[in-house]
């Protein structure tokens, strides 16, 4: 068995990576960019910029992550890779799921819906403020691929030229002790036990306190490796000894840095994910919600009509959201015939298609080759008129 050595008490012990660090993109211009959602919360994205292109691409994290996760410096991040590979205008966005804002701390009600509706298109409007008419390419993870193909397709969002969506899009998988999870521990962290939020750094809380005790406990259950961080991170997602990547494919500062990289969520998200894993698609959480009748009920509507181009990806070994991009190709594939297209990428789990220490060889260029192929199609991809 492979192990990873232990980090100490996270008030005790020096990072070895700072905290929101930048250092992983040298030799690019980096800007930041706030914005307002239409509901109130203040955003940013981040513009690496080597020069002005008629190709931007834009980077959307998954939930409890960040911008960070695309640019790691301890190995070649996907940032890096893009600026060096010909897309010289890369742009990285922290929505409300981001662990570099506040908002997962306390019992909120947002659902994907609420990120579809403001987070992505006033992200988008941000962008092209500053770089004008161009084809924007969207790469995107986890739930934050989740939530924007249902901006996407649900109109919300319109001329994206095209989009890399990982590990999960239109119908969400898990696995069965997922759905035991999100059936049960939605109601027993927040109502029961009285805890607003879970941590992947619970391990390092006080003895006696609620998280504190969650987090030994759960340390008790994996014995995979030596960090408490990892092993919350598998209770929080996915089924497995880990869930979320495989060990093998992380650089051993990414393991022993996890505490940083992924933060502390509430709730409500995991209930809406479980709607739409029984619904067998994405569909709308709350149907009375009147600040949302501009999004359909069922994100699949208009499926038929979008002109966009989409390369679904996913890790043969995922063991967060199993088979859901496959499952999701094939059905945009039985309504648009021809126009997506799917990458399952061999001994790669969920988080380790973008976190992985050898990623820019394994993963990357597969992203490259699809945005190079759209960049050479018509300038704009737009939604066909309903």
């Amino acid at each position: 068995m492979r192990t990873f050595s232990k980090l100490e008490d996270s008030s005790a012990r020096e990072r070895e990576i700072p905290l929101h660090t930048l250092e992983g993109v040298p030799d690019a211009d980096i800007h930041v960019h706030p914005f307002t959602t239409q509901d109130g919360l203040g955003l940013s994205l981040h513009r690496f910029l080597r020069a002005p292109a008629d190709d931007v691409v834009l980077l959307i994290h998954g939930l409890t992550t960040s911008s960070d996760m695309f640019i790691m410096p301890e190995h070649e991040n996907l940032v890096r890779y893009l600026l060096d590979h010909g897309f010289s205008d890369v742009w990285t966005l922290d929505f409300r799921m981001s662990n570099r804002y506040p908002y997962n701390l306390r019992r909120h009600r947002y659902t994907l819906d609420d990120v579809a509706a403001f987070d992505f298109p006033a992200a988008v409007a941000r962008l092209r403020q500053v770089v004008g008419d161009c084809r924007l390419h969207v790469i995107c993870h986890c739930l934050g691929s989740v939530s924007f193909m249902m901006s996407l397709f649900g109109g919300a969002v319109e001329d994206i030229s095209s989009v890399i969506a990982n590990s999960a899009a239109l119908t969400p998988r898990i696995p069965r002790w997922s759905q035991l999870k999100l059936a049960v521990a939605p109601f027993l962290l927040e109502h029961v036990l009285d805890m607003p939020y879970l941590d992947p750094n619970a391990r390092h809380e006080p003895l006696l306190s609620r998280s504190g005790l969650l987090g030994r406990a759960v340390g008790l259950l994996h014995r995979e490796c030596d960090e408490p961080a990892c092993h919350m991170l598998s209770m929080m997602w996915g089924s497995g000894a880990p869930a979320l990547y495989r060990h093998e494919n992380l650089h051993p500062v990414t393991h022993r840095r996890g505490g940083d990289l992924y933060g502390p969520t509430s709730h409500h998200y995991y209930r809406h994910v479980l709607k739409m894993v029984r619904a067998g698609g994405a569909v709308k959480y709350d149907l009375g919600d009147s600040r949302l009748d501009h999004l359909p009920d069922n994100y699949f509507r208009f499926a038929r009509d979008l002109q966009t181009p989409i390369l679904l990806v996913t890790g043969e070994d995922n063991h967060v959201f199993t088979d859901s991009n496959v499952v999701c190709y094939r059905r945009l594939e039985a309504l648009a015939p021809g126009r997506h297209s799917l990458e399952v990428i061999p001994g790669y789990g969920h988080q380790d298609v973008f976190m992985g220490k050898d990623c820019a060889r394994a993963v990357f260029p597969r992203f490259l080759r699809f945005l190079e192929a759209r960049r050479r199609e018509h300038p704009l991809s737009r939604v066909a008129a309903r």
